[in-house]
């Protein structure tokens, strides 16, 4: 088996993208897509696993299914050059995920932290949908479906790779070497790890309303930077702040670059020196705002000005997922084969097996 590098990666459609999935994974992706280090980018939309929490709502999964593959395109995957497609319609996965089952035990699962995390924030302690407290499993076949060396994510997702990797390990072990392990890719810029909502709270989440959206307009970005959470303290120009839970300035970290002192603060030459200012006293929060606001502005128009482009043709998105769905489906399928074979479930491909069982049975 000859070792192609190949990404995989993809989103819960519950929701437009944001921000905070642009600096985590997005941008990467298209940096990583045009790198032409990868033979293949595989890069999913997750409305299966979107159910296992939405299973009363499956209108909200469908609907943002579009709004996803229109952020995507907006933000400049390419779909000749990454295959876009939507999990559900591919279902060797569920296949796959049915046979993983059997490598992971139940209290294996009940470790993993990302499950207790999230479980927690749904509230599921007393009744947890099978399929959701499951999906671990699913999302090792999503990966190994499609032979993944490198998954792009976010460090809250570590122990979802490992997991994987596990379930590798373990089916290789048993049936032979099959399966490709996966390797984590992170983010290089720490302060993309985890962008906060704009009020200052760890997560950026539409359920809390703090977020920025990729297709939002720009009288909304203004507004939402100028209200955004600061230093709580620093209540006049001339007293000291604090940078540290600063969103404005984590924000700063994530999307400032040089040229932007050039553009839109020329008093400055550089982050440093403006986190200094603001540290000793002298520096009111507006004209941070307006900073941060004017390179907000400068990186989400051309994306927002791409989808509008985009949402003129909605059949012609839908017709590129479906050729997607179908590269995808292929590549799955012929790892399933191979997973059949390794298993001794290929009955009717396996002339060997009958010709053993015709001896057997003449003797």
């Amino acid at each position: 088996m000859g070792k192609e590098k190949i990404i995989l990666t993809g989103d819960r459609p519950t929701g437009k993208l944001h921000i905070g999935h642009y600096v985590g994974s997005l941008k990467r992706r298209v940096e990583l897509q045009n790198s032409g280090s990868f033979d293949k980018t595989f890069i999913f939309i997750a409305d299966a696993q979107a159910l296992t929490d939405n299973i009363d709502n499956p209108e909200k999964v469908r609907q943002n299914v579009i709004e996803v593959a229109l952020d995507y395109l907006a933000c400049g995957l390419d779909p000749e050059k990454s295959t876009i497609f939507i999990q559900s319609q591919i279902p060797e996965l569920c296949e796959l995920t049915f046979y993983y089952m059997d490598l992971v035990t139940v209290s294996r699962l009940q470790r993993n932290p990302t499950v207790k995390t999230e479980i927690q924030m749904r509230n599921f302690e007393t009744s947890i949908p099978v399929g959701f407290f499951t999906y671990p499993i699913s999302q090792a076949a999503d990966i190994t479906a499609f032979r993944a060396t490198t998954v792009p994510v976010g460090e809250d997702q570590e122990p979802m790779i490992e997991q994987a990797r596990e379930i590798v390990r373990r089916f290789n072990y048993i049936y032979g070497e099959t399966l490709v392990e996966p390797e984590i890719l992170l983010p290089d810029n720490a302060a993309c790890l985890r962008l906060p909502g704009t009020d200052g709270k760890a997560k950026m989440s539409k359920s809390l309303g703090n977020c920025i959206y990729l297709a939002e307009e720009a009288d909304e970005i203004q507004k939402k930077v100028m209200s955004m959470f600061t230093d709580p303290d620093h209540l006049r120009v001339q007293d000291p702040g604090k940078i540290e839970g600063n969103t404005v300035f984590t924000y700063l970290d994530a999307f400032c670059r040089p040229e932007h002192f050039e553009r839109y603060l020329p008093d400055y030459p550089n982050l440093n020196e403006l986190k200094a200012h603001y540290q000793r006293g002298g520096l009111g929060d507006v004209k941070v705002k307006r900073f941060l606001n004017s390179i907000m502005q400068e990186e989400l128009e051309p994306i927002r000005n791409r989808r509008k482009e985009f949402e003129k043709d909605i059949p012609a998105i839908y017709e590129m997922l479906r050729k997607g769905c179908e590269v995808a489906r292929a590549a799955a399928a012929d790892t399933l084969s191979d997973v059949r074979k390794a298993m001794k479930i290929n009955y009717f491909d396996d002339a060997e097996l009958i010709n053993e069982q015709v001896k057997r049975f003449n003797k």
